[in-house]
């Protein structure tokens, strides 16, 4: 039986998303014309257009799989405040639980992409009427040879970043670079129980193109009292409650530098996550022996 309410909620999140991909690809056609209030009156649209997507998810959640969401800390929140926002990862099961925690309470979630990705057909425009910001980044080895080009992808994005000045929005960062498994934690060594060591430079070159703009970071935990779940098992209903602390953090002048070519604020910087990442290894000890 749970599996035959998988299938069922698994068309509905399909057929939901195919209704909303239609306005949103029409909307972005319209986008494409270069008439500023147009652009920003269709920008409005579209986000609209991808909160109900979210909206409509979570009702599909709510008839088929209840999961009960517990809230242990929630700062104030507004949807006309700018905002990064980052978090522990363990599944794909962390994206629904985001976008229903944070479903008209802060601007509509997006997710900085590779500059490459923008011509994935039909989801790279997608991506782009949604302004979802896209990175241009260099490597190291790159700049050796090409030492004229330094500081052009933080410029390059900052330019992507600029309609933002004028339209809140809330960015959002997986700070591990990838999903929480034991295997993962083992090979990485990682000094934290629970965690993955966090990746600086992604989240400084974020904070970096967005320094214009953003000035509060909502970090959030997220623990699984029963284990972590796979999506499959959100479907089938057997993922019963999550528990979520958010933590409103300041973005000072401090964490804005430049990590790729000055060692000081590398360190600096990487150590001011390390205790954001200690702080909330204690608060996922703290959610799992208060459960």
């Amino acid at each position: 039986m749970k599996s035959v309410v998988a299938c069922i909620s698994f068309l509905l999140y399909a057929i939901n998303t195919l209704v909303w991909t239609v306005p949103i690809l029409i909307l972005a056609l319209v986008k494409l014309i270069p008439i500023g209030l147009l652009q920003k009156a269709t920008s409005y649209l579209l986000d609209g257009c991808a909160s109900c997507w979210v909206k409509v998810n979570t009702v599909n959640q709510n008839l088929l799989s209840p999961l009960q969401i517990d809230i242990v800390d929630l700062p104030e929140l507004s949807n006309a405040q700018w905002y990064i926002v980052i978090s522990n990862h363990q599944s794909w099961v962390d994206i629904f639980v985001l976008q229903r925690l944070f479903s008209g309470k802060i601007p509509f979630l997006k997710f900085f992409l590779k500059q490459q990705l923008i011509f994935v057909p039909v989801i790279g425009l997608a991506w782009w009427a949604l302004d979802f910001p896209f990175m241009k980044r260099y490597s190291r080895e790159f700049l050796a040879k090409n030492p004229q080009l330094k500081g052009k992808d933080i410029a390059a994005t900052r330019r992507a970043c600029q309609k933002f000045k004028y339209n809140p929005v809330s960015v959002m960062n997986f700070v591990e670079g990838t999903r929480y498994s034991a295997t993962k934690h083992q090979h990485q060594q990682s000094n934290f129980d629970n965690l993955l060591l966090p990746r600086a430079g992604g989240l400084s070159f974020a904070i970096n193109a967005m320094a214009d703009s953003i000035d509060t970071l909502l970090d959030v935990t997220i623990v699984y009292p029963r284990g972590i779940p796979s999506f499959w098992m959100l479907l089938r209903g057997d993922v019963k409650r999550v528990k979520v602390s958010i933590s409103e953090v300041s973005i000072s002048q401090e964490q804005i530098g430049d990590y790729q070519d000055n060692p000081e604020f590398k360190v600096q910087f990487q150590q001011w996550l390390n205790e954001l990442w200690q702080r909330k290894e204690q608060r996922i000890k703290q959610l799992t022996v208060d459960d």
